[in-house]
């Protein structure tokens, strides 16, 4: 039996648990994954589609599949957190990596659609590191 792992939203309105056997973990470099998450990527596990199990909110879930490309964001009603979704085709279980409690035991494998990747990342990457705001 796999680990069990735990996630939510920001606010606690939305609680599930997944197995922690996931297949693929991508760090998504698109323009529509920059606007997503308002970041420079998206950090996203892909697992089995029935790999979950909503503990608490999922009725407060709410889901924006684009019309016209392939993409697809859900989302927290009370804050706005990022949470996991069954893709449009219904394959694969997408769940962003930072609505997990603990860390999965997949590391990131590759990052993809380099190409549309925002120009201060690399510089953000090597920046200095403090463990809070700086003074």
């Amino acid at each position: 039996m796999e680990k069990e792992l735990e996630g939510r939203c920001l606010c606690g309105a939305v609680e599930f648990t997944v197995e922690d056997k996931f297949t693929k973990f991508f760090l998504c470099h698109c323009t529509q994954c920059q606007k997503i998450t308002g970041s420079s990527h998206a950090s996203n596990v892909f697992t089995n589609p029935d790999n979950i199990t909503w503990l608490k909110g999922k009725e407060q879930l709410i889901r924006y599949d684009d019309p016209k490309r392939n993409f697809t964001k859900v989302f927290c009603s009370k804050c706005g957190s990022g949470l996991p979704f069954v893709n449009k085709i219904g394959n694969h279980l997408i769940v962003p990596a930072g609505s997990l409690k603990q860390a999965p035991s997949i590391s990131p494998q590759v990052n993809i659609f380099c190409s549309e990747q925002v120009s201060w990342h690399k510089e953000g990457v090597s920046a200095k590191s403090v463990d809070g705001f700086p003074v």
